[in-house]
Parts: C-alpha cells; structure tokens; sequence
C-alpha cells in the first residue's frame, strides 16, 4: 500500500492516476471539501484506491494511517510567492515532511518520496548546468518558498543518515506542465499570455518539464531500491519568451512578445517592496521579480537513468493542459 499525500494538486494527480494504472494500491489523506478528478478515479480497479478525508498536518491521522504502507508519497506544499513571513510556510513545507519521514520509520515503512523544489540549488548556465551536487543559492536563496524546501531537505537528509532502514527520495521538480492543474497553479503563467496580442515579460526563462515525466520519476523511484537522495526533474530550458512563442505556435494565435527592460522590472519590484511593508502581500516584489530575471539551467540526466524519468515534448504538455482547461 502507498499512501499519498497531495492527490488532488497538479502533480498528486498525475501521480495518483500513474499508481494506478499501475495497478498499485493507494490510500490519500485528502481535505474535507477538495476532490480527485473523476477521470483519475476511473482508473482505479475494485478496492485499489482508499481516500480517507482529514488534515495531513493531523499527526495522530498519519500515524494511523501509515500502519501497513511500505512507500508513503508527499505531493503537499504551500507555493504562495505572496506570503511575506517564512512561518507561512513551515508548518507544511518543513514540519510535515520529516513528520511523515519519522512516523514511515516508526510503522515500519520502506521508502519515503518528498516532492521538493529545483529552487534548492542554483539555476546554472548554459555552459554549466546545475546538478544534485550544486549549492544553494543565486536569486533563489533570498526566495521564502525556497528556503523552506531547503530547510525540509536538509532535514530530511539528515534523519535519513540516521536512520538507513527508510529510503529517502527528494525530488526537484522545475515548473510542471500539463494535465490536471484544477486550480490552476502553473498553469496561471500560461493563461497569462493566452491569445493576447501583445504579451510584455521578463528577460528570464525558467525549466519547463510535463507534470508526467515528474509523475514518473516518482514511480520510478518506488521501483529502483538503489535510488535514495536527491533527483532533479526539471526538463527543458526555455526563456518566458521562447515559451510563449511555442505556445502561441501549440494553440495556432499570433503574438508580439516584448522583453521588458531589467530596470523597469526591478523598478517594480521596489513598488512591490513597499506595499508589502505596508501590509499588502503581493507578488511583485524584489526577491520574487529577481528570479523572472535570470534563465534556469540544470542536468537532471541522474533521474533520466536511475529512475526511468520520460521526457514528453513540451508542445505536447502545452496541448493537454490547454485540452484539460477548457474541459474543465
């Protein structure tokens, strides 16, 4: 039995309906109100699929529900860019995790899989990507969010060190494209831009990879028993622009895409700073307005081959969520 955490966000989907398919027995914790698209329920053979409804923060709900699961999968996360104090994020991106990560060892589990970010370290160049070994830093290290998916990793690591007979598997994702984003979460930048004349943007880039071949990763490394540590899933990288011009190209509309000068973008970043030092969170501040600033380049050939990662054309996770969106 695998229990998932997360099962009804872009990636917990596209996860869940991979185990599935697969013919794996899962349990979700899922919140009172949230629900797991019907089309991923469908997947699930008589008596394969078990959702208990309750808070993943809810410890002794864990606990119980841990009992009898050899692989638990953590798709949670708080990935607000608003919130302006890291106590925002800690209770889900650093407690529960090495929450979980304890209470897999007390009930006898085998293999823990966190979802992290490829934020953790630094985004590299095209002449020198950024692999698992790189530190933690660039833009990325003044980022709220980031630092508290640093901090769980670090943690995590740790008690894996100390405790070798539960598996630990970190993986960090670039920004996921595809099917099942309900919300939607990444699939914001993309509605940004959708069939608009004139589209003005950042000069940076950013690793685009389909939520599907991160879904893979993450089966890959319940099946791998050699696969432990970190693995980055990040994919292609593109700049804002070039992305935009794939998918003005995917979904047949015409674009002017301008590259908005550096000065002006951090011109509104100190406009963001300023209201959130008035009280008004906002996402255009300085630390956030730097990352759209630079491009991401990372290696991630270590999950191609230890964990079996596939590798979907970007024009294609444009198409599905274009295809899931307007379904939905």
């Amino acid at each position: 039995m695998i229990l998932l955490l997360g099962a009804t966000g872009l990636l917990g989907h596209n996860v869940l309906k991979l185990l599935l398919r697969e013919g794996r027995r899962v349990r979700c914790i899922v919140r009172q109100g949230s629900k797991i698209d019907p089309e991923v329920l469908s997947c699930a053979p008589q008596g394969a699929l078990d959702i208990v409804y309750g808070s993943a923060l809810d410890t002794h709900l864990l606990m119980e529900k841990l009992w009898g699961c050899d692989v638990a999968i953590n798709c949670t996360g708080i990935t607000d860019m608003t919130l302006s104090k890291a106590e925002d994020y800690k209770p889900v991106n650093v407690d529960l995790p090495l929450t979980l990560a304890r209470l897999m060892h007390e009930t006898g589990g085998r293999t823990f899989i966190d979802i992290s970010s490829a934020n953790t370290v630094d985004p590299g160049t095209a002449e020198s990507p950024s692999n698992e070994e790189t530190p933690f830093g660039g833009p990325f290290s003044a980022s709220l969010y980031a630092r508290s998916k640093r901090e769980s990793e670090q943690a995590l690591l740790r008690f894996a060190a100390e405790h070798r007979s539960l598996r630990t598997v970190i993986i960090l994702p670039g920004f996921m494209v595809g099917p099942y984003d309900r919300k939607p979460s990444s699939g914001r930048l993309l509605l940004a831009a959708y069939r608009k004349p004139i589209m003005a943007v950042p000069a940076g880039g950013k690793s685009f990879i389909d939520v599907r071949d991160v879904a893979s990763a993450v089966a890959g490394a319940i099946d791998n028993p050699l696969a432990a540590g970190r693995y980055l899933t990040t994919g292609k990288s593109m700049t804002l622009k070039e992305f935009y011009s794939l998918q003005a190209e995917v979904c047949g509309y015409r674009q002017a895409c301008v590259v908005l000068p550096r000065g002006l973008c951090l011109a509104a970043g100190g406009v963001g700073d300023k209201m959130e030092s008035r009280g008004h969170n906002n996402l255009f501040v300085s630390r956030n307005v730097r990352q759209l600033l630079i491009e991401e380049w990372y290696d991630d050939s270590r999950a191609r081959k230890e964990l079996g990662m596939t590798d979907t054309p970007l024009a294609q996770s444009i198409k599905d969520f274009f295809a899931y969106h307007d379904k939905h």
